[in-house]
């Protein structure tokens, strides 16, 4: 395996960028975080949110979403043209569990690209959280710093 940037740096700036604004960049840690349970786990992220009634989370959930969305189209483009898809209806539980099986069929997700694509989105992952923590904006440190600074008071 060798490495190659794909445009992850830009992609990841994209994404931080049209998200900034919708209080949601926090996501970007715990999707760095959420890599190491695995691509099928990553990708199953944006179910849970988007299934949630809160605006919050589902906005949350778009955010995963088209997260996953760049990604595999960035692998796409390196010629990794088997990762699971994203468009499935959260009602049909027969369509999750049909794109999540596709994650551990080796014939047609091989453990090579698997391994590569799981680089890949470690990397990317590592692009959106240096893009949130350059984007994001200062009332958002302000808060959690007011957050931190109440609960030591407790």
């Amino acid at each position: 395996m060798t490495w190659h940037p794909y445009d992850l740096d830009q992609e990841a700036q994209k994404l931080v960028l049209k998200y900034r604004d919708k209080e949601v960049l926090n996501e970007s840690h715990k999707m760095r975080v959420t890599v190491a349970f695995g691509l099928e786990r990553f990708w199953g992220e944006h179910l849970r949110l988007l299934s949630r009634d809160s605006a919050t989370d589902k906005l949350k959930g778009k955010y995963w979403r088209e997260t996953w969305i760049t990604f595999a189209r960035i692998m796409k483009d390196a010629g990794i043209k088997n990762i699971p898809d994203c468009e499935v209806d959260l009602k049909k539980t027969d369509e999750i569990e049909k794109v999540a099986k596709q994650f551990w069929n080796t014939e047609q997700f091989s453990r090579e690209d698997q391994t590569i694509a799981l680089a890949v989105l470690t990397q990317f992952c590592d692009c959106l959280v240096w893009w949130t923590q350059r984007y994001k904006k200062k009332s958002d440190k302000k808060s959690k710093k007011n957050q931190e600074d109440n609960s030591n008071e407790s």
